[in-house]
C-alpha cells in the first residue's frame, strides 16, 4: 500500500516536473533573440566561443519614439568592406535614418568600429550572395515585424536622402502589402535568361528595394523554398521572384521609380564630377558610390542644400520682419543693439528686385556684363572672354534653380519643360544684395496629358542671388580659449635662400627688423648662404652678423649650403633645421613684409590640416610706370597678383616630409615650387591660396639663363614678361608710338 508520504512525494514530484517541462518547452519554442557577439569572435575562424548576447545589444529600440519607428534598414555587406563603405554609411546617411539600421555580413565577420552589426549565422561572405539577402529579411521579421512599418533591404554602395525617404514613405499606405524600387527586367544580355515571365520584374537591388510589413509577414514563411528554387545568380532577382509568388505583387511598374531610386550605369567614376545635376537632387537613393571619399562629399553636398535652404527662409523672415516694421511705423528711437538689428533687417529684408541699389553718383553705377557664348566686360582688361569655369558654373545653377521652379507642379500638369539653351543675357554683381542675372533662355514645352505636343519657346528670366547674413565661427581649443590664441605664440621660422644680391639682402633685414624683431614677434631666422664672387658674400655675412649681436635672444642662424645655387636645395636644407612640429615660412630676399604677416601665417597654416600659399603683390618695373607717386600702393597699374606663383609658402615641417619635401634635383630658377604645390595639392591637406597684401614682391630685372630647361626658360621668361607693366600701359606705350611701331613691323 501507498502511504501518505510516498502520495505527497509522487505529487510534488509530478508538479516540479511539470513546472521545469512548461519552462523548457517555452525557451526551445520562443523566436531566437541571441547570436555570437561579433565583438567576441576570435581572429580564428575554427576558435569561436560560446558566449552569447542578445540582439538588443546590437539595435536598442526601448528608447525609440513612435515617430521613429518607420523604417527599419538592413545594409548586405561583407567582412571586407565594414571598416570602409560599411563605416561611411554609419557616419553619414545611417545616422539620420528615421527608424534604424543594422549591417549584415558573414558570420565570422568583425570590425574595430562601434557598427551595429549582425553576423549572419551559417552565411558566408561568397558570391552570389543569396542567402545572405534571405537570411537578411528573415532577421528583420523574426525580431522587428511588430515594431517598423517599412523594411528596406540596401547595399553597402548606395546613399539614401533619409529625409525625402521619410516624407516619401508617409505618403504610401503602408498597411497594404507594397514591393517598392526601381523595377527591373534584366539586361539586354540576360533578357530572356532570368526565367521571368513577360509580365513579371524584381526591384533592382542596388538603390535599394522597401517592404511593407505585410509584404515581409506574408513572404517569410517560404524562404525555404525560395532558396532551394533559385533559377539565376541574381539575389535581387530572387527576392523579386519569391515575391511576386508568395505575395503577388510585382515591383511597382512607375517610370517614376527610376529617377526616385536612382542607379547609375556610368560605371565607377559616376557622382565623382559635379553634383548639381536634376538627376541627382530628385533622388531618394543614388547608387553606386564605391569608393566611401565621394560618399562623404555626397553627404556634405546635401547638408549645402539644407544650409541654402535655411539661408533661405532666414531672408523670407527678414522680409518678414521689415514688412512689419514698415507697417507699424514706430517712432521710438533704436538702443545700439536694436540700431545693428535694424540695419540687418533693412537690407536683408528687402524684396527681391533689380533696383535696389541707387547709385549717388557714375563711380557707384552698377555695370552688367554682356553674356552669350562669352561674356562682354566693359570692367575688364579684356572685353570679350570666355565665360571662366566658376562663371559656367554660377550660370549652370541659376538655371537649374529656375527649371526647378518652372517644374515644381509639372506632374500634376501634365506637362514637363526642358532647358535647350541660353541665348543671351547679362550679370552683375552687387555688394549689398547679390547676383542679378537676367537670362533669355530657349525651352522646350512638352504636353503628355490630353492633347499631345512639343513646341519651343522663349522665356525672360529676372533673378537675383541673394546674400545672406555673414556668419562667422570662433573655435575653442581644451581650455576654452580662442583657437586664435594659441596660434598666435607659435614661433614662425624664416628660411630664405641667399646668392650675391647684397643690396636685397640688406633690403630684406631691415625689412625683418622693423616688422618682427622690434616688436617682439615670436619667430626664427635661417639664412642659406651659398657662396658668390666678389665682396657680396663678405658684406653680406657683415650685415647678418651686425643683426645678430644686435638681437641675440632670436633664433637667427646663417647656414653654408656647398655647390651651385639651387633654390629648391636651400630651402630643404633651411627646413631641416628646425624640428618637425616647427612652422616654416620660405621667402625671398626680394621679398617686403608687413606687420600683420606673421598673424596670418600663423592662423592660416595649420599643421597636418592646411597649407598657406598667399597670392603676393608684384611689383612692375617703375621705368614704365607714369605719375608713380598718385598711383595707389596696390594698384593695377603698379603692380599685379602672381597668381601662378607658389614660391612664398608656410608648411610644417611634418606636413613637408608628409608630401615628399622639395625636388633637389631641380636647379637654377624656378619649378621647384610648382613641384612642391602640385604634392600639397595631392596630399589629404587644404591648400589655402588668398590675396595677402602685406606680402609684396620688389621689382628687380630678371635674367633667363638659355642653361636652364626647357620649361624652367619657359617659366622664367613668362615671368620676366609679365613683370614689365599692366596691359593698359604697355597699350598706351604701343599707341603713343603707333608710327614707329608700324614701321617696325
Amino acid at each position: 500500500m501507498v502511504n501518505a508520504s510516498q502520495l505527497c512525494r509522487f505529487i510534488c514530484g509530478t508538479v516540479i516536473g511539470f513546472v521545469i517541462t512548461t519552462q523548457l518547452r517555452y525557451m526551445l519554442l520562443q523566436k531566437p533573440s541571441c547570436l555570437l557577439s561579433p565583438d567576441k569572435i576570435s581572429s580564428n575562424k575554427d576558435d569561436l566561443p560560446n558566449k552569447e548576447f542578445c540582439v538588443e545589444d546590437v539595435v536598442n529600440i526601448s528608447n525609440l519614439p513612435e515617430d521613429k519607428k518607420l523604417i527599419f534598414v538592413g545594409v548586405m555587406t561583407a567582412q571586407k568592406y565594414l571598416d570602409t563603405r560599411a563605416l561611411a554609411i554609419h557616419n553619414t546617411w545611417g545616422k539620420t535614418v528615421p527608424g534604424k539600421l543594422i549591417f549584415f555580413s558573414s558570420f565570422s565577420s568583425r570590425t574595430n568600429h562601434s557598427l551595429p552589426l549582425v553576423p549572419l549565422k551559417s552565411v558566408d561572405d561568397s558570391y552570389p550572395p543569396q542567402k545572405k539577402s534571405f537570411l537578411m529579411l528573415k532577421f528583420m521579421h523574426d525580431h522587428f515585424i511588430d515594431d517598423f512599418e517599412w523594411f528596406m533591404r540596401a547595399d553597402d554602395d548606395v546613399y539614401i536622402r533619409t529625409d525625402h525617404l521619410e516624407a516619401f514613405l508617409r505618403s504610401i499606405n503602408s498597411s497594404k502589402p507594397q514591393f517598392i524600387g526601381q523595377a527591373g527586367v534584366g539586361n539586354k544580355a540576360e533578357f530572356g535568361q532570368l526565367s521571368l515571365q513577360p509580365d513579371e520584374n524584381f526591384c533592382m537591388g542596388g538603390p535599394g528595394m522597401i517592404l511593407s510589413r505585410d509584404t515581409l509577414r506574408l513572404l517569410i514563411p517560404h524562404i525555404r523554398y525560395c532558396l532551394k528554387n533559385l533559377y539565376s545568380t541574381h539575389e535581387d532577382v530572387e527576392v523579386g521572384r519569391c515575391v511576386r509568388k508568395f505575395v503577388g505583387i510585382p515591383c511597382t511598374w512607375s517610370y517614376e521609380m527610376q529617377s526616385i531610386f536612382y542607379h547609375s550605369f556610368s560605371g565607377e567614376e559616376v557622382f565623382t564630377g559635379r553634383l548639381k545635376t536634376k538627376e541627382i537632387h530628385r533622388a531618394i537613393t543614388l547608387h553606386p558610390i564605391k569608393q566611401p571619399p565621394y560618399l562623404y562629399r555626397m553627404h556634405s553636398y546635401f547638408y549645402g542644400l539644407q544650409s541654402q535652404n535655411l539661408r533661405y527662409n532666414s531672408l523670407n523672415l527678414y522680409r518678414e520682419i521689415l514688412d512689419m516694421e514698415n507697417l507699424l511705423q514706430d517712432t521710438k528711437p533704436f538702443s545700439n543693439t536694436e540700431q545693428l538689428l535694424h540695419f540687418n533687417t533693412s537690407i536683408l529684408g528687402m524684396k527681391p528686385a533689380l533696383n535696389k541699389f541707387n547709385p549717388t553718383n557714375s563711380d557707384e553705377t552698377l555695370v552688367w556684363d554682356f553674356i552669350s557664348k562669352h561674356i562682354y566686360s566693359s570692367g575688364s582688361l579684356n572685353p570679350k572672354k570666355r565665360l571662366e569655369s566658376y562663371q559656367q558654373l554660377a550660370v549652370n545653377d541659376v538655371v537649374m534653380e529656375v527649371m526647378e521652379i518652372i517644374n515644381k507642379y509639372s506632374k500634376q500638369r501634365g506637362r514637363v519643360i526642358d532647358f535647350k539653351e541660353i541665348l543671351y543675357g547679362y550679370v552683375r554683381e552687387n555688394p549689398l544684395f547679390g547676383v542679378d542675372y537676367i537670362l533669355d533662355m530657349l525651352l522646350t514645352y512638352r504636353k503628355y496629358r490630353g492633347k499631345k505636343m512639343t513646341v519651343p519657346v522663349r522665356r525672360h528670366a529676372y533673378l537675383q542671388k541673394a546674400f545672406s547674413q555673414l556668419e562667422f565661427r570662433e573655435e575653442y581649443t581644451q581650455n576654452n580659449q580662442p583657437s586664435s590664441v594659441d596660434a598666435l605664440q607659435t614661433h614662425v621660422n624664416i628660411i630664405v635662400p641667399l646668392y650675391g644680391r647684397l643690396e636685397n639682402f640688406k633690403r630684406f633685414i631691415n625689412n625683418i627688423e622693423n616688422v618682427c624683431l622690434q616688436v617682439g614677434e615670436k619667430i626664427g631666422l635661417a639664412v642659406i648662404f651659398f657662396e658668390s664672387d666678389g665682396e657680396d658674400a663678405t658684406e653680406s655675412k657683415i650685415v647678418f652678423d651686425d643683426l645678430k649681436r644686435k638681437y641675440p635672444t632670436y633664433d637667427i642662424r646663417l647656414i653654408a649650403a656647398k655647390g651651385p645655387f639651387s633654390r629648391a636645395s636651400a630651402l630643404e636644407i633651411g627646413a631641416k633645421a628646425f624640428s618637425l612640429d616647427s612652422l616654416l615660412f620660405f621667402v625671398d630676399v626680394d621679398i617686403v613684409l608687413d606687420l600683420g604677416v606673421m598673424e596670418r601665417i600663423r592662423l592660416n597654416t595649420i599643421q597636418s590640416k592646411q597649407v598657406y600659399f598667399p597670392v603676393v603683390f608684384s611689383e612692375y618695373d617703375p621705368e614704365y610706370i607714369e605719375n608713380d607717386s598718385d598711383l595707389p600702393y596696390l594698384s593695377e597699374e603698379r603692380g599685379y597678383w602672381r597668381q601662378f606663383g607658389y614660391g612664398i609658402v608656410s608648411i610644417y615641417h611634418s606636413d613637408l616630409r608628409d608630401v615628399g619635401g622639395f625636388d633637389t634635383s631641380i636647379r637654377g630658377w624656378g619649378k621647384e615650387d610648382v613641384d612642391l604645390y602640385s604634392k600639397v595639392v595631392r596630399s589629404n591637406l587644404t591648400v589655402l591660396r588668398a590675396a595677402d597684401p602685406g606680402i609684396v614682391h620688389v621689382f628687380h630685372p630678371i635674367t633667363c639663363s638659355p642653361d636652364l630647361e626647357d620649361v624652367q626658360y619657359e617659366m622664367c621668361w613668362g615671368s620676366k614678361l609679365s613683370s614689365l607693366a599692366s596691359q593698359k600701359t604697355l597699350a598706351k606705350i604701343i599707341l603713343s608710338n603707333k608710327q614707329k611701331y608700324l614701321t617696325n613691323r
